[in-house]
């Protein structure tokens, strides 16, 4: 006799659940961009022109990696964490030593804390990665 199983579901994501992940994807891709361009802005506002190509060509390339995460690509997900845990470390390393002589060294720590927490939410929360499961599937189906 032959057991009768469910049938399993059609996608391997919750389509509301990627549905509710629209909203947080875009907050935490947007606060990515304004974390990674914000030390940019305070030069440009305290006057600071040097360097400013090289500055805007790293915030086109920001730009250009989180909208391919957006857009689904898994390369530039993987790419975006590996930066964005990266940079968190290392900008929380060098405020906690620069917050030994001055307070502004503990902003930069802040900052740090910043990059990882939302690099762990594009990992670690449900309705992102349901979202971004969506993407992927959708892209890989219209090459498929």
């Amino acid at each position: 006799m032959r057991s009768v199983s469910a049938p399993p579901p059609a996608s391997p994501f919750d389509s509301a659940l990627a549905e509710a992940g629209r909203v947080p994807t875009l907050a935490v891709l947007v606060s990515l961009f304004g974390l990674t361009v914000l030390p940019f802005l305070a030069g440009l506002l305290q006057g600071q022109t040097e360097g400013i190509l090289r500055e805007l060509i790293y915030a086109a390339g920001t730009a250009f990696l989180l909208s391919m995460v957006w857009r689904g690509s898994v390369w530039a997900w993987r790419l975006t964490l590996s930066f964005g845990m990266l940079a968190g470390f290392l900008v929380f390393i060098v405020g906690m030593l620069a917050g030994s002589a001055s307070w502004r060294g503990w902003i930069v720590s802040l900052a740090g804390v910043g990059y990882l927490l939302l690099c762990t939410a594009l990992v670690g929360t449900p309705s992102i990665r349901a979202f971004l499961d969506s993407r992927w599937a959708q892209r890989s189906g219209r090459r498929a």
